[in-house]
């Protein structure tokens, strides 16, 4: 079979199984889903299945990539600095807790307590990541030391209130909630070095 169609199948599979997850977490919680489900509602061989994935933990992770390079998004326009001003910081904290609310139920299913502590760690690790990057393009360390711990925590912290949130029902708007946590967020970004 030529490479080409061969991708083609692997490609059509792979979102075949994906969007058939992304349904049953309408449906149920992660961890009442099974492999079986996922293969049944996508109509492929389970052989297919372990061809792409080793769980339904990995499939979730990889079904979620486009979602969370959405939240992605809305978190790179964060400031990064402890110099930033609320004025230009909280319409961009306000659309990361809007994108969360768009998508209440898939995040709730992911990030609940019946959720994938696989997938929770894909995300937290992508978010710390992300903002490690731009502290080391913004920020200067006499030392030249990339590896700032306040990533991980401004990450973790970020990642802890949308859970919170979404755990006791998302009560507010986002811009409400954007406005009570931002002076916490402000305080654990560091400052330029002097």
């Amino acid at each position: 079979m030529p490479v080409q169609q061969s991708d083609r199948r692997s490609r059509r599979s792979r979102t075949a199984m994906e969007g058939a997850l992304l349904e049953l977490i309408g449906d149920r919680d992660l961890s009442q889903i099974s492999v079986s489900d996922v293969t049944g509602r996508a109509d492929v061989h389970r052989s297919t299945f372990y061809e792409h994935y080793t769980d339904v933990h990995d499939l979730a992770a990889s079904a979620c990539t486009e979602l969370f390079d959405q939240l992605l998004a809305a978190t790179s326009a964060l400031p990064v600095t402890g110099d930033s001003s609320e004025g230009g910081a909280l319409p961009s904290l306000t659309a990361v807790f809007a994108h969360v609310a768009e998508h209440r139920a898939l995040y709730q299913a992911l990030l609940g307590a019946d959720g994938s502590a696989r997938v929770i760690n894909h995300l937290l690790q992508r978010m710390t990541e992300s903002i490690r990057s731009r502290f080391s393009a913004r920020l200067t360390d006499p030392e030249g030391d990339t590896d700032d711990p306040a990533a991980a925590f401004i990450s973790g912290a970020l990642l802890g209130s949308i859970a919170d949130w979404l755990h006791r029902g998302c009560p507010g708007t986002p811009e409400r909630f954007a406005t009570a946590i931002w002076p916490q967020l402000a305080g654990a970004t560091p400052t330029r070095p002097a």
